[in-house]
C-alpha cells in the first residue's frame, strides 16, 4: 500500500469511528438547535434574550457589531419590523424579542417565509421584562412584503 492509499485508509477509519461515537452521544447534544445573533455590545436587553434562547436549548454565536442595520438591510428585515437585534438560526432570520417557543415551533413547522419579528422592544416579552408588566404583542411571519401575525401574547 502506498502514502496516499494508506491516508485514504486511515481518513475512512478515524471517520468511521467518529461516527460510531457521535451515535453514543445523548439525544439531546445532537438536537442543539445553533445559530448567530448580531447585535450592539452595549446592549443588555439582547443579552438577556440570547441567555433566554441558550436556556431553551438555541445556542447562539454572538455577533456584537456597532450597527445592525446593515444586517437587517442584507436579510430583508422590513423597516417596520425591526428591533434591537438580528439572529439566523436554520434558514429563518429571528427579529427582536422572539420567544424561544415560537422559534421552535417555525423550526418545527416550517413555513414558507424569511423569518419571524417582534417589532420595536415591547416591556414583557423575553428580554425585556420589567416589574411583571406586560404589554401586548405580535410575533410577525414575513415574506418581503407579505406579513401575517404568527402569534399574539396578551396580558390575561
Amino acid at each position: 500500500m502506498d502514502n496516499i492509499s494508506r491516508r485514504k485508509a486511515g481518513s475512512l477509519i478515524i471517520g468511521g469511528l467518529a461516527a460510531s461515537v457521535s451515535l453514543l452521544q445523548p439525544r439531546e447534544v445532537n438536537a442543539a438547535i445553533k445559530g448567530s445573533v448580531f447585535k450592539s455590545p452595549s446592549c443588555g436587553c439582547c443579552s438577556k434574550w440570547v441567555s433566554a434562547l441558550d436556556d431553551a436549548g438555541i445556542k447562539l454565536a454572538v455577533k456584537d457589531l456597532e450597527s445592525v442595520a446593515k444586517i437587517k438591510q442584507m436579510l430583508r428585515v422590513p423597516a417596520e419590523l425591526q428591533s434591537c437585534h438580528t439572529a439566523v438560526i436554520g434558514r429563518y432570520v429571528i427579529e427582536g424579542h422572539v420567544p424561544p417557543q415560537e422559534v421552535k415551533r417555525l423550526l418545527s413547522e416550517k413555513p414558507k417565509g424569511i423569518g419571524l419579528a417582534v417589532p420595536g422592544m415591547p416591556i414583557g416579552s423575553v428580554g425585556m421584562e420589567q416589574d411583571g408588566r406586560k404589554d401586548p404583542y405580535d410575533v410577525i411571519l414575513f415574506d418581503g412584503d407579505r406579513q401575517r401575525v404568527y402569534a399574539q401574547y396578551r396580558e390575561i
